[in-house]
């Protein structure tokens, strides 16, 4: 009987890759390690429901000072881009006729009131002499008539005389309210017309200031939508909260107010305007000037959040969010957010209380894997309350 000799070299080649495939047997038999996430129950919270608006700045009262009697501007008496006071004279324009129809219409008054003391003593002896018939009836009717002409010309007299006077004060041009007061329109030597309502100059009260505010009219109906539906409540009318953010993003310091919103659309813009309220004694705002807003609406007593790590999106942009079932899988709801509260998503739909997302550990699990459930460990600043 003939043995071959076999190489060494081919032995343990071999026996290498009989041992290779007994652990690989080995490693199959082994479990899967189940991977351990940190998940965040969702229960009701309450949260502040906000809108982002744009608007303009106006001034709280815009007062156009224009020209009431015609004459000629003699002097101006004020600073441009001053402060001016309620009553304070501005302008000062020619009196010199209207001192004059003045003196005129008090002349007329007096020869008025002359002719009336003529015709009261005329009535008075009349009265008397007819009782006796030494005048006839009718020349007392007359007297009595005469003096009801004077009695009215004196008071047409005195009309005149108080017509005079007031646009005698006319020619005095003072400012309505107290307030800034801008360039003026006129010079020294114009001549302006009451006609015309010639503008002089323009004084505006910038404290407290007008924000008007475009909100789309949709968005008005959703948030009366959700008081009607009992998911949102408000403080009251014209009790909201707003706050300003600057041209340069600065936060305005001052709180303001809201004050109405309009009853009307915009039919070009499909938008309602929001009028809010601001004290403004630094003068930092001033009218025309474009802010943005953040109006506290009320508060959603009944929201589901999920902080931001628990919300991806997919390839087609929905946002998703990873829960553990009851049977202990991970599984993707797809969910519909309406903005942000702190670190913190605001969930509409695809989710409900008691649902267990997954905020830590997401990469580590795909949809229909089980995995272990633990408490997340979120920062403070994840807290709806810190967001708040």
């Amino acid at each position: 009987m003939r043995f071959e000799r076999i190489p060494y070299c081919f032995i343990t080649a071999t026996a290498a890759v009989v041992l290779l495939a007994g652990c690989g047997e080995k490693h199959a038999a082994m479990p899967q390690h189940t991977p351990e996430v940190g998940v965040v129950t969702l229960a009701p919270t309450a949260v502040p429901v906000t809108s982002e608006l744009t608007g303009r700045t106006s001034a709280f009262l815009d007062a156009q000072v224009r020209a009431r009697v015609d004459g000629i501007v003699l002097r101006r008496e004020f600073t441009e881009g001053g402060l001016v006071k309620q009553g304070q004279r501005l302008y000062k324009i020619d009196p010199a006729p209207y001192i004059a129809k003045l003196d005129s219409a008090k002349a007329s008054l007096a020869k008025a009131q002359a002719s009336l003391v003529t015709a009261q003593a005329l009535a008075e002896r009349y009265k008397v002499l007819v009782a006796s018939n030494a005048v006839s009836k009718q020349d007392f009717d007359n007297a009595v008539a005469s003096q009801a002409e004077a009695v009215a010309q004196v008071a047409s007299a005195k009309a005149d005389v108080q017509t005079a006077q007031i646009n005698l004060g006319y020619t005095d041009v003072t400012s309505p309210v107290t307030g800034q007061i801008g360039i003026s329109q006129v010079t020294p030597g114009a001549y302006v017309q009451a006609a015309q309502a010639t503008l002089m100059v323009t004084v505006q009260q910038l404290d407290p200031m007008y924000v008007d505010l475009t909100q789309s009219s949709l968005d008005g109906l959703k948030l009366r939508r959700q008081i009607q539906e009992g998911r949102l409540t408000t403080s009251g009318a014209n009790a909201a909260q707003v706050e300003l953010t600057l041209e340069d993003g600065r936060v305005y310091p001052e709180k303001g107010k809201l004050q109405f919103s309009d009853v009307t659309v915009d039919q070009s813009t499909g938008s309602v305007t929001v009028r809010a309220v601001f004290q403004n004694k630094d003068r930092v705002l001033l009218p025309g000037m474009f802010v943005r807003a953040r109006i506290e609406e009320g508060v959603n007593s009944n929201a589901l959040v999920i902080p931001v790590q628990g919300v991806s999106h997919d390839q087609k942009g929905t946002a998703v969010a990873m829960i553990v079932g009851e049977d202990g899988k991970a599984a993707m709801r797809p969910i519909v957010t309406s903005g942000m509260v702190g670190q913190n998503w605001i969930v509409e739909d695809g989710v409900k209380a008691g649902d267990r997302v997954i905020v830590e550990g997401i990469d580590k699990v795909r949809p229909g894997m089980p995995v272990k459930a633990a408490p997340a460990h979120l920062a403070p600043a994840s807290s709806v309350a810190a967001g708040a």
